[in-house]
């Protein structure tokens, strides 16, 4: 059931007046005007004066999530006095107050106790704890759905900006929190159970009853160019749980050339071959980029370096590409590279013969680590700019070059780069031109354009999209034109050589971001196994 943007408006003003209307009737229980609780400041004065709390909690109350805080404490210690102990009634007036408190307010038998008689009242100790974990619940789930939640940086695709196990924590108020899509869900997951949770590891976490469309509160700004955003994975809204970090398209791209079957086939066998599940915007798999290119931008990729607009694009000191490194003598040594301060990757080389891609017994491509398993003076590292100088002045060092992939005369037949179409020989090195889609901004619709937008305007803007022939129809009409509904951004890690961005899946829709990377609380360094990072404890994220 999708409630509309209006009617979610609508719902929400009638809830607060008539939670309102019972603090009028409640106002009036404890013996002032009614007409003193819908006066902003002076009716919280009063409340917080009635309940006998330090005026502090008047100020409190109009900041942002601590004002929440201290509403639901507001709302108990009314009940309290009004002789409602029990816990029912303060979870139906905290969660329901625009139902409870007008119920509460109008029934004639609820009266004013004393402040001495509800002194009286003491919590069990069973009450106690129940109390405290559901208060830390709903407190923490306001904080994490509305204002601030904790990522962990699981892959290396935007090092060495940000490491493999670093703690951070993401301002979601930074471009204007969401309204969840899915606000029926149990706390602390975001779309599963934890696998190792008994009976429902691994099931879905959320319900789809009650649905909203994409709603945001107030921003604090809009997203910048080169910020570090979060957002949901915008391919992900179809997923094969047994490869939960495959694109489920892609999946579909690798079966056809492997079986060389249309693409009808390959959907029916990955159907029978995985557990398909489509999610969600707000239920997809987080990712964090840097947002390279905004709405209306002109984007491009050549021999490895971004322009936007045609000018050279920032580049973080910290971005690392993939080198060949070529040594005599002796070898090269995680050892040595680290003493030497030099931040490197040994990065694993897909393992192909008589250029067909080997495959272990799961169906996985294999990989062969950092050497040529035929020359044990090849290695195959990634670095840093900085890096690649230090080592450069290593007297075994023979030679250091760039891994570029130009062009191609033919695509690869697997498809993987966008947009994953055989007119578009693009690659991770060489890709675009590229118009990033502004709202309200109208592009041409061609056999050549169509493959860039088709999931903008058939996934993301919701229209039914045909091809008949030489002719495109939306929503049944032919088209050579369309309009955006929204603003798009497209988003790169700054391990350019490792890193699922937008060169394999397109543009990041503006209902997909979740919020700004502000600081790295904790880091933990789980690949050399040093422990923790001191040095990047409590640091910002610029």
């Amino acid at each position: 059931m999708e409630i509309s943007i209006s009617a979610f408006i609508i719902l929400s003003i009638i809830y607060f007046v008539a939670a309102h209307v019972g603090l009028y009737k409640i106002f009036e229980k404890m013996g002032e005007d009614g007409w003193k609780a819908l006066v902003p400041f002076y009716g919280t004065y009063l409340a917080v004066k009635m309940v006998k709390k330090s005026w502090v909690w008047t100020i409190v109350y109009y900041v942002p999530f601590l004002g929440f805080v201290v509403w639901m404490g507001l709302i108990v210690e009314l009940m309290k006095l009004l002789g409602k102990t029990d816990f029912k009634d303060h979870f139906l007036g905290v969660v329901f107050a625009g139902v409870y408190l007008p119920y509460i307010g109008f029934k004639e038998d609820v009266k004013f106790i004393g402040y001495d008689e509800a002194a009286k009242y003491k919590k069990s100790f069973k009450r106690e704890w129940a109390d405290a974990i559901i208060f830390a619940v709903v407190a923490a789930t306001v904080i994490r759905g509305l204002y601030l939640e904790a990522f962990t940086i699981p892959t290396s695709s935007m090092e060495r900006k940000l490491l493999i196990g670093d703690f951070l924590f993401v301002n979601k108020m930074a471009y204007g929190a969401r309204v969840p899509n899915t606000p029926v869900s149990f706390p602390f997951t975001h779309h599963s159970f934890p696998e190792s949770i008994p009976f429902v590891g691994g099931s879905q976490s959320y319900l789809e009853w009650i649905k909203f469309p994409y709603t945001k509160l107030p921003k604090m700004g809009d997203v910048e160019r080169n910020d570090c955003v979060v957002f949901n994975f915008p391919a992900g809204d179809t997923v094969a749980l047994e490869k939960p970090a495959r694109i489920y398209e892609q999946l579909i791209r690798d079966e056809m050339a492997t079986l060389d079957v249309s693409e009808k086939k390959a959907r029916e066998f990955l159907n029978k071959k995985y557990t398909i599940k489509s999610r969600p915007v707000d239920k997809k798999e987080n990712y964090i980029k840097r947002c390279v290119g905004l709405p209306g931008d002109k984007l491009e990729i050549i021999d490895s370096k971004l322009l936007i607009n045609n000018d050279e694009a920032y580049f973080d000191e910290g971005a690392q590409f993939n080198y060949e490194v070529i040594v005599q003598e002796y070898p090269l040594t995680k050892e040595i590279l680290l003493k030497k301060g030099i931040n490197f990757e040994f990065t694993e080389e897909p393992w192909f013969e008589n250029g067909q891609p080997v495959l272990d017994d799961m169906g996985n491509q294999k990989t062969f680590k950092h050497w040529n398993p035929y020359d044990k003076n090849y290695y195959y590292l990634t670095m840093t700019e900085a890096a690649k100088q230090k080592l450069s002045e290593f007297m075994n060092v023979v030679s250091i070059e760039k891994q570029i992939t130009k062009k191609e005369d033919k695509p690869n037949p697997r498809l993987s780069v966008y947009p994953n179409d055989k007119q578009y020989n693009w690659t991770v090195d060489n890709f675009g031109p590229i118009l990033i889609p502004k709202k309200g901004a109208t592009v041409e619709i061609t056999a050549k354009t169509i493959p860039l937008y088709r999931r903008i305007i058939q996934h993301y803007e919701g229209n039914d999209l045909a091809i008949n022939g030489d002719k495109i129809l939306i929503n049944g009409e032919v088209a050579t034109s369309y309009t955006f509904k929204m603003d798009y951004y497209w988003m790169m890690g700054d391990n350019r050589h490792n890193s699922q961005d937008s060169r394999f899946w397109g543009f990041v829709p503006e209902d997909h971001i979740v919020g700004k990377a502000v600081f790295i609380w904790m880091s933990w360094d789980t690949k050399y196994g040093t422990g923790i990072r001191w040095d990047r404890l409590f640091s910002l994220v610029h």
